[in-house]
């Protein structure tokens, strides 16, 4: 990659890591919380889809802004706020006081995922760009594992208020890193095709059905990912008796899997061109067979290697829900398209954790984690519909976005597509 791609693709993997690290980290302290507060399963549910529905709700006007104010002054901006409110978390006197400040939480992350995608993408070239925010998406995992190892540790010496408090200070690093150290842009004629979008592209980009599509295969990708991130800590200490200060050791095994497979996928999807298609459908197919097999373990190890086998196959499957839109796309929109692909998984995000609650609530663990099941078997429906590749991509939106990519390979009439759209490159350009 490009010097200053390396660059933004290191502090970005920082940021990143640091706002899973600060979203997670209830996850580890929920049981806990739940006793102070005396809150039923439900409850603890609604505690963590708080988050999703502010984070959920600021996607779009993120997108936007960063569009307008500029990527990097965007993540800055959020990653103080969300700071802010993290440790705010810890002097959460209520019930009603902790879904605030969460859902405070929740807006101020909701503003940095598509700045960050928007600022990589005036700082690589297409070609790269999906294996660069592969290597970005691993520090998901890699945010995920320091949450339950300091999460652990912090939980095990003290309690989950100076948890938060002790996390909440990591973000403000992070701006210091990003204002010092963030390159500047390439030029336009690196990062994607040299064209101004017409005038409101971004906001007609966002209702089209085609980017939808995309958001429906994030969406279904995130019930599987929310559920798993969710619960399993909580069903390892309440079905298993797993001690608080072990969970980070169970955690390493899937979120080191977890990174590996967000990399590869990016990879993968750079090689292929897009075509999301060859990842997605044998991924989410033996996803769906791994999740019947979960909650079926006799003991802890085995849940273990079964959930760490679910986060590499499922983690394949995050760069391909953003692999045409990125490719295809010039810098201008990618920040647009990307917040409405994450609309999609954060209504996952608000939806999965209180009805997986609500289930173990009514019926069982067993019966809440097969129902995640309906995650792959939605992706495979979404992914066979989307188009494959770049040419089929942009037909669909030529009326869309006329005069984004005025060239032979686009065609204004929807492609049918095929395995790998050859085709789609020598139809004749229509007005």
């Amino acid at each position: 990659m490009h010097r200053t791609t390396r660059t933004t693709v290191v502090l970005l993997f920082v940021a990143w890591a640091v706002d899973y690290l600060d979203r997670q980290v209830i996850n580890l302290a929920l049981p806990e919380i739940g006793e102070t507060f005396a809150l039923t399963h439900g409850e603890r549910g609604l505690v963590l889809s708080a988050f999703f529905v502010t984070y959920a709700l600021a996607q779009i006007p993120g997108g936007l802004l960063a569009g307008r104010a500029g990527g990097v002054r965007m993540i800055c901006l959020a990653l103080v706020l969300w700071s802010v409110f993290t440790g705010l978390t810890a002097i959460a006197w209520s019930f009603a006081v902790l879904l605030a400040f969460r859902a405070l939480f929740g807006a101020a992350q909701g503003l940095f995922p598509a700045a960050a995608i928007g600022a990589l993408s005036r700082r690589s070239r297409p070609e790269e760009r999906l294996t660069a925010n592969g290597w970005i998406q691993s520090s998901n995992a890699v945010g995920a594992l320091l949450a339950a190892v300091l999460g652990a540790m912090l939980l095990a010496r003290w309690d989950w208020r100076v948890m938060f408090a002790t996390v909440s200070l990591l973000g403000f690093l992070v701006v210091l890193a990003v204002r010092r150290w963030m390159p500047a842009a390439l030029p336009e004629q690196q990062t994607g095709p040299p064209v101004k979008p017409a005038k409101g592209a971004a906001v007609a980009l966002m209702r089209s059905p085609v980017i939808l599509g995309f958001a429906v295969m994030f969406f279904a990708y995130d019930i599987v990912i929310w559920g798993l991130n969710s619960w399993s800590a909580s069903f390892l200490m309440e079905e298993r008796g797993l001690a608080v200060g072990d969970a980070g050791l169970v955690a390493l095994g899937p979120t080191l899997v977890a990174a590996v497979a967000a990399v590869a996928g990016g990879k993968l999807s750079d090689r292929l061109e897009g075509r999301p298609r060859r990842i997605v459908v044998p991924a989410m197919v033996a996803a769906a067979a791994l999740l019947v097999l979960l909650p079926l373990t006799g003991n802890t190890a085995q849940f273990v290697v079964v959930g760490t086998l679910i986060s590499g196959v499922v983690g394949l499957c995050y760069m391909p829900c953003f692999s045409v839109p990125l490719r295809s796309l010039p810098p201008g929109l990618t920040g647009a398209a990307s917040a409405v692909i994450l609309l999609g998984g954060q209504l996952a995000g608000i939806i999965v954790p209180v009805a997986f609650g609500h289930l173990v609530d009514a019926a069982s663990y067993k019966v809440a984690f097969w129902a995640l099941a309906i995650g792959p078997a939605l992706a495979v429906a979404a992914v066979l519909w989307v188009p494959q590749t770049s040419p089929p991509f942009l037909a669909r939106l030529h009326r869309v976005l006329t005069g984004l990519h005025p060239d032979t390979h686009t065609n204004p009439h929807p492609h049918t597509d095929k395995e790998d759209d050859h085709d789609a490159s020598a139809a004749p350009h229509r007005p």
